[in-house]
């Protein structure tokens, strides 16, 4: 079962999710909050797998609740505004849902939670002391599994990444940040060599001034990352 709170300061709201919530079975509502001070009181008491988060809230906003967390839950945003998509995806959100949400619309999205959820405790159970040898993306509605030995190097472009495979001529493209994407990457497999690039180690072919090359592709290596570069020039 997927523990879940329900934040919005619409009562009208919150019980409509209230009833979507019960519809579906693998949810379980830990409960209700009708503002984000609230809720910050309520996960200090109680642990959940899954938010369900207003936008536009009196004190403090939703995604200003966000980033105040420290150990952040799975989070869907539900809100009468698109305009806020962007800066949700930016948080590395599960889904985001423009209302009235129609239950197929609210159900897809708790599947991808409930994917992702499963995915976790999976590799968590499978890893023991060995690294995983691979992770999941979403891409249009689904997770797809993206191995590590088949990655060349990643790229972010503001709300989203693109990664470079071995085995693909077009990049895998992902609404993720580089900061989450590097959190799950293994670090003696990856580097971080620009705040916009991380590359395979072993995809390395030369490094050149500034610049790493993987085979014909050049990447540059920003000022902040050279000394983490040389260190793995070192070890070689």
């Amino acid at each position: 079962m997927l523990r879940c709170l329900a934040i919005d300061d619409e009562p009208l709201a919150l019980e409509l999710l209230e009833d979507n919530i019960s519809q579906v079975p693998y949810l379980k509502l830990e409960g209700k909050c009708n503002n984000a001070f609230e809720a910050l009181k309520f996960l200090q008491e109680h642990t959940v797998d899954l938010i369900f988060l207003d936008i536009q809230m009196p004190g403090l906003t939703g995604l200003q609740f966000i980033q105040s967390l420290t150990h952040r839950p799975m989070i869907i945003l539900i809100t009468a505004y698109e305009k806020f998509a962007l800066d949700g995806f930016n948080l590395d959100v599960i889904d985001y849902l423009v209302k009235p949400v129609p239950l197929d619309r609210f159900i897809k999205a708790c599947n991808k939670a409930w994917e992702l959820f499963n995915l976790r405790l999976n590799r968590a159970e499978n890893s023991s002391s060995d690294e995983p040898e691979f992770l999941f993306v979403n891409v249009e509605y689904s997770l797809l599994k993206v191995e590590f030995a088949d990655i060349q190097w990643i790229e972010g472009l503001k709300d989203y990444i693109r990664i470079y495979l071995k085995s693909s001529s077009k990049p895998v493209i992902t609404r993720m940040s580089m900061k989450a994407i590097e959190e799950e990457l293994p670090s003696s497999k990856f580097i971080r060599v620009h705040k916009s690039f991380i590359v395979s180690v072993s995809a390395i072919t030369s490094v050149r001034k500034n610049s790493i090359f993987i085979g014909v592709e050049e990447i540059p290596i920003g000022d902040n990352y050279k000394d983490a570069v040389n260190l793995i020039i070192n070890k070689a």
